[in-house]
């Protein structure tokens, strides 16, 4: 009879290399009985955040109040949300071993453990990490075993790793998610006023706005009328 699978986070890094976005958790798995021999492990992981086990400054609470509400509800707001799930296929080993588990994040702040991410100014961003999956073992032949769903993980992400993740594929920029007819009016009032880049086309509209602008002035919809 085989013992159980054991699971720790040692680590994560930033991926200087991907072609997005992407964290790399460094996994330490570790086989338990008398017989240690694992053949592969089909390995699933869900990453969540656990927001209520860390604390804030004013102005982080600031940042998260459109999640979180304010710092009076927090005891019931505070929950756990998603930050990713993700696959991998771990070779076999005897005893111990550790591996990669690249997590593809996303910059789009509609999502909301980027937001929380985000706001953060300092420290860590609390994650726990949930194993489920397939594990082959045995020396004689294979014992196929469930990874249970019990099998878990803390880590205590430095919120300097998630920026310099962030700052690798967007140096000094943000992200803003628009509908596909904003986008058009925003294009056309571009292209009508020959501005050199969005951030002109973008700085240029805050300054009518805060001028004063007249409604003809304004952004119009993708179907010409004033927005």
């Amino acid at each position: 009879m085989s013992g159980g699978l054991d699971f720790a986070c040692v680590g994560v890094r930033a991926e200087p290399y991907a072609a997005g976005p992407t964290l790399v958790f460094r996994v330490r798995i570790t086989a338990g009985g008398e017989d240690r021999r694992v053949h592969a492990i089909a390995l699933r992981c869900q990453l969540r955040v656990e927001p209520a086990q860390r604390r804030y400054s004013d102005a982080e609470a600031e940042g998260l109040g459109d999640l979180f509400g304010e710092r009076e509800r927090w005891g019931r707001s505070l929950n756990p949300m998603q930050f990713a799930q993700v696959s991998v296929v771990v070779p076999g080993f005897d005893g111990s071993t550790e591996v990669d588990l690249p997590v593809p994040c996303s910059y789009d702040t509609d999502i909301a453990a980027t937001r929380y991410c985000e706001a953060l100014a300092d420290g860590e961003v609390p994650l726990l990490l949930l194993f489920s999956g397939t594990a082959f073992r045995g020396r004689g032949g294979f014992q196929v075993e469930p990874v249970p769903w019990n099998k878990e993980a803390v880590c205590r992400m430095p919120v300097a790793v998630w920026r310099e993740m962030i700052d690798q594929h967007f140096p000094g920029c943000g992200w803003l998610r628009l509908p596909r007819d904003v986008l058009d009016a925003l294009r056309a009032y571009r292209s009508r006023h020959a501005l050199p880049s969005w951030e002109a086309t973008v700085e240029q509209l805050l300054d009518r706005a805060d001028e004063g602008a007249p409604a003809d002035a304004r952004v119009p919809t993708a179907e010409g009328s004033p927005r």
